[in-house]
């Protein structure tokens, strides 16, 4: 009787104690087993930003730049003493070779004009072709230069009007004798409520400053040529808000003939 009653008492404590802490767990039977979880996906590198480039520092591009660069060489040697003409910028000054081409045949190519445009570049680019031979060798009594909307990614506003300045002095330092018509940076932007919009009109009002009175350099604002009456830039002139068509080129010239002319003379 006696041992009868202690062998229900064993399981009456066991089952005590199961309901107080509850089954056996798989996790409870190793309990200083580390955790297993899935490892974390392999981060890609994180690409660091590209340095930035001084707007006024010279550089040169890459070899198809150069390939560029090397053809204005041999381009400038060939019409030694036969340029009075000199134009002077970015892929928007490079469109006088294409979209441009019948406007520049008809109004520049008679006043022997030269251009050295390069897509792409910006005012550092510039300097350093100025540097490096495009214009030696030739005594333009006019260079129009146009440049600056590619810095605007890259440079502040201070950054760019510093580097249109350095184009001009060095214009001013590689060819003593020839006067600027520094044209005011083109509209860019659909809508007039780009971003884009207020920092141009911005850096124009500083470079519109460099004018001395046309003595050497004279500033020209021909922006709004381009522009609706509400300020949109429309498609039949850039259409792609950016660069003219042969439309827009032949009101370049409708609105820099007379100034260049005079200039020229």
């Amino acid at each position: 009787m006696l041992e009868n009653t202690k062998r229900w008492l064993m399981v009456i404590a066991t089952a005590a104690t199961f309901a107080v802490a509850g089954p056996l767990r798989a996790d409870d039977a190793k309990p200083d087993a580390p955790k297993t979880t899935a490892p974390d996906a392999p981060k890609p590198p994180v690409k660091p930003p590209a340095p930035k480039e001084s707007a006024t520092e010279p550089k040169p591009r890459d070899a198809k730049w150069m390939l560029r660069h090397e053809g204005y060489l041999k381009e400038v040697k060939e019409k030694a003493g036969n340029v009075d003409l000199l134009f002077v910028g970015d892929s928007i000054t490079d469109g006088w070779h294409k979209a441009g081409k019948n406007a520049w045949a008809e109004a520049w190519e008679p006043l022997k004009a030269f251009n050295i445009g390069i897509g792409g570049d910006r005012t550092q680019h510039v300097i350093w072709r100025l540097q490096n031979g495009e214009v030696e060798g030739i005594k333009p009594k006019l260079a129009v230069l146009m440049i600056g909307t590619n810095n605007l990614g890259g440079n502040t506003n201070d950054e760019i009007v510093a580097g249109i300045t350095g184009c001009v002095k060095e214009i001013q330092k590689q060819l003593p004798s020839t006067k600027v018509l520094l044209l005011a940076v083109f509209p860019r932007g659909e809508k007039p409520e780009n971003p884009a919009r207020a920092r141009i009109k911005a850096i124009n009002e500083q470079i519109a400053k460099l004018d001395d009175g046309g003595k050497t350099v004279k500033y020209l604002d021909i922006g709004e040529k381009f522009l609706e009456p509400d300020g949109t830039l429309p498609k039949s002139i850039m259409p792609d808000a950016l660069h003219p068509n042969a439309k827009g080129y032949q009101i370049w010239v409708d609105a820099t003939k007379d100034t260049v002319t005079e200039m020229l003379k």
